[in-house]
């Protein structure tokens, strides 16, 4: 198994910064809008752009939430025991712009859960999706991300992982080869 560095933690914290900055462009104050990180891996780049929206950008409130999508997928107990994580939404999402944000895009799978599961929570005016990596030629279904860091062409016996300092120890993202 061979691993290559698609970023380095200096370019995926300026990519980082520019997915904020297209952010402010759309949503300004942020009054309207929810951010929300799909669990699991979604989350972490969730509270990275919320952290440079506040600290930069001065943005005083942001509704934050992350939503597990577990139980929405369509190979929900097909085989492998799945592990469902916490949602976390204070907020109802009724008339709000909605961006969901995950690491990576793969074959459009979780956010169609993900599209399933927040009508739970009210219907947004609409919904947008931030990926750090869109993996463009995989898709299952016909989604395409608002906002991308890096699209990427992997093959299929290829891996995309990406690493955050916070539950890794380091910000990286590798292409990982079988």
């Amino acid at each position: 198994m061979s691993q290559k560095v698609l970023l380095t933690s200096k370019e995926i914290n300026i990519i980082l910064h520019r997915l904020a900055c297209q952010l402010m462009e759309n949503h300004l104050d942020f009054k309207d809008t929810a951010l929300i990180g799909i669990q699991p891996r979604g989350v972490f780049l969730a509270e990275r752009l919320v952290k440079i929206l506040k600290k930069e950008y001065k943005i005083k409130h942001i509704d934050l939430g992350s939503l597990d999508i577990t139980f929405f997928r369509d190979d929900f107990g097909r085989g492998e025991i799945l592990k469902a994580n916490s949602t976390q939404m204070n907020f109802l999402v009724e008339d709000k712009k909605v961006v969901f944000i995950d690491d990576v895009l793969y074959t459009g799978r979780s956010i169609r859960a993900a599209l399933t599961a927040i009508q739970s929570f009210g219907r947004p005016s609409n919904i947008e999706l931030l990926t750090l990596i869109d993996r463009r030629f995989s898709r299952h279904l016909p989604i395409q991300p608002t906002y991308r860091g890096r699209q990427v062409d992997a093959i299929n016996e290829e891996k995309v992982k990406v690493m955050w300092e916070e539950n890794d120890g380091e910000d990286k993202v590798y292409l990982v080869s079988k």
